[in-house]
């Protein structure tokens, strides 16, 4: 196991610690035109962008020393899983968004093929059956 800064959540500047209605009163413009899709430094912090640079590269580096059947698995925060999925799947940044935010406790699996990186499953949140550690 090793623990990776790149894989921090997006830094948000200004906007960090504060609430939702703290943010859109105080930065409304900026968080409208970010909720447009538009490449904005909230609160002066990083670009959806930036976040992917730094953090696909890291999950990229481990994939690679894995043996064919191995497994990975990246534990970071939502933005920065969803930037970096994005970004493995070679999507444009606009359309980062269409993968929907990662809820708390969820995963999603990522394989590779012929062609690429494919999502196979996003946003889970049950274990599949059996159940690890269950009596019947």
């Amino acid at each position: 196991m090793a623990h990776d800064s790149a894989l921090r959540e997006t830094y948000a500047g200004a906007w960090q610690g504060l609430t939702h209605d703290e943010i859109t009163e105080r930065y409304g413009e900026e968080y409208s035109a970010w909720k447009r899709g538009e490449p904005v430094r909230r609160g002066g912090g990083e670009l959806e962008t930036e976040v992917a640079d730094r953090a696909a590269p890291v999950v990229l580096h481990h994939a690679d020393k894995l043996a064919d059947d191995g497994a990975l698995v990246v534990v970071s925060h939502g933005g920065t899983i969803r930037t970096t999925i994005g970004r493995l799947l070679g999507l444009e940044p606009h359309h980062w968004e269409g993968l929907g935010g990662l809820s708390n406790c969820c995963w999603s699996v990522l394989g590779e093929g012929a062609r690429g990186w494919r999502l196979l499953e996003h946003n889970a949140g049950t274990l599949p059956e059996p159940v690890l550690g269950d009596d019947d």
